[in-house]
């Protein structure tokens, strides 16, 4: 038998392809607990709603899971699945067929909670909003996903070169779009 007959030929379930399932279950579990809600977030910042958000994180995991056996460093999921969401959101936006105008204004509960939202922060995300895509992304992984240069490389799938030159011209960017609104 070669090679080719014994890819195409169907094999019955063994007791390692359970393991393997389990293990997948638990691991993508595991880091759908500790992770989820900041990617939502992020893709939350990226996409603009909710609904939208929730849906690219879910099938971010979703492809993780059944990515899992061929992923050959899985300690690297995590990074797999935050790129995974950058991807997503992308196309989220893109399927819009209009650029992101309206922001994701949280919920107020009351007089308290609309003050301490601020109207800096609005102002600040809007001006975000305003930046070039990559521009933002790399913002955002910056300053609120606190990711090092390195991984948001990783993350957005560019050198370290870039990551730099990127954030310096955002950084820049939004100093001139803040000026302008004043």
């Amino acid at each position: 038998m070669n090679a080719d007959t014994a890819l195409a030929e169907p094999r019955a379930s063994t007791r390692a392809d359970t393991a393997d399932e389990t293990d997948a279950s638990a691991a993508v579990t595991e880091l759908y607990r500790g992770h989820a809600l900041g990617l939502t977030r992020l893709a939350l910042i990226m996409v603009g709603d909710r609904g939208t958000a929730e849906d690219v994180v879910q099938d971010a995991f979703a492809g993780l899971y059944a990515a899992w056996p061929r992923l050959r460093d899985r300690d690297k999921a995590l990074t797999y699945v935050r790129s995974a969401v950058l991807n997503r959101s992308r196309t989220a936006v893109r399927r819009r067929r209009r650029p992101f105008r309206t922001l994701h204004q949280p919920p107020v509960w009351s007089a308290e909670s609309a003050a301490m939202i601020g109207e800096d922060r609005r102002e600040v995300l809007a001006a975000v909003h305003r930046l070039p895509r990559r521009q933002r992304e790399a913002l955002v992984l910056r300053y609120y996903g606190d990711l090092s240069e390195a991984e948001i490389a990783q993350a957005m799938g560019v050198s370290l070169g870039t990551v730099k030159s990127t954030t310096s011209r955002a950084l820049a960017a939004l100093g001139r779009i803040l000026e302008e609104d004043k």
